[in-house]
């Protein structure tokens, strides 16, 4: 359980205690969950050293979930890439058993008539050793023979395809309620099926939840209800929660979790749950 990042100014005295610096972020993020997207590496490329201290700075069972740069995934087709993105597998290797997957991003542009590049490109990437995941946004992905094309590809080669679901800030009946307010926050999220297609060993989810905690409580038991189902079959499942308001994401993960442990007694609590009462920031007012 996670979000999509974890410097985030606007988490001081809140998710973070008032006196937090910059440097301390990743620690006392990890103090709180077990996991990161690590949405930093797709607009920058850490060094060596950068990313030691990440792993000093995390516990032994936290994990990354690092996003491909980019400028290997949005720039044109793939292939031509192979070298820069090779270049980072093997870079982001240093993190050790930090490291969970890399995925793929790739944008609205890329489209399934680029499926021999795509092909060509993920098979040359997991020879590198490194679990990946695969997010398309082209809505010629979701259905047709292409859907099933990529189900297979990625079977095939045991790259998850990360499971993006945007229902809570496009459901209809959420944008009658505060048209203004849920016209803002969808529009920066992509509008596309929810796909539960699973692939690999590992199952990547990112739910964009809405800001306001009652609105997301139906998508809430839908994903424990299938997290449930997943357990069952001994997948491991790293779930991320992001916020139009990213001030909302870490309060809105932390409430699916607890929603999730009233229905599965077994999940061990978040780290957040363990600090004590003087580690805690004061709780977020919503609005």
């Amino acid at each position: 359980m996670g979000c999509a990042v974890w410097a985030y100014k606007g988490w001081v005295g809140d998710f973070y205690p008032k006196s937090a610096k910059s440097g301390k972020y990743l620690e006392l993020y990890s103090q709180r969950f077990q996991a990161v997207e690590g949405n930093t590496t797709f607009y920058l490329i850490p060094d060596r050293s950068m990313l030691l201290r990440w792993q000093q700075q995390t516990p032994s069972d936290f994990r990354f979930c690092l996003k491909l740069p980019r400028e290997f995934s949005h720039a044109g087709l793939l292939s031509p890439h192979l070298p820069g993105a090779t270049n980072f597998l093997e870079l982001v290797k240093c993190l050790g058993d930090r490291l969970a997957n890399v995925f793929v991003q790739l944008p609205p542009t890329y489209s399934p008539r680029n499926l021999a590049d795509l092909q060509n490109f993920l098979g040359e990437l997991v020879k590198v050793g490194i679990p990946l995941g695969l997010e398309v946004r082209h809505p010629g992905w979701f259905s047709g023979p292409f859907d099933l094309e990529l189900e297979n590809l990625l079977r095939s080669l045991n790259v998850a395809r990360v499971i993006l679901d945007s229902r809570p800030v496009y459901h209809p009946s959420f944008l009658e309620q505060n048209h203004n307010l849920s016209q803002n926050l969808a529009c920066r999220k992509p509008d596309l099926p929810l796909s539960l297609s699973v692939t690999a060993d590992a199952i990547l989810v990112r739910v964009v939840s809405h800001p306001d905690p009652s609105l997301n409580q139906y998508f809430w038991r839908f994903w424990a209800s299938q997290i449930q189902a997943w357990l069952s079959l001994g997948k491991t499942i790293y779930f991320f929660v992001h916020c139009p308001q990213e001030e909302r994401s870490p309060h809105n993960a932390r409430h699916f979790y607890s929603f999730l442990q009233a229905e599965i007694s077994t999940l061990p609590p978040l780290p957040w749950d363990n600090l004590s009462q003087d580690s805690s920031p004061e709780q977020l007012q919503l609005f």
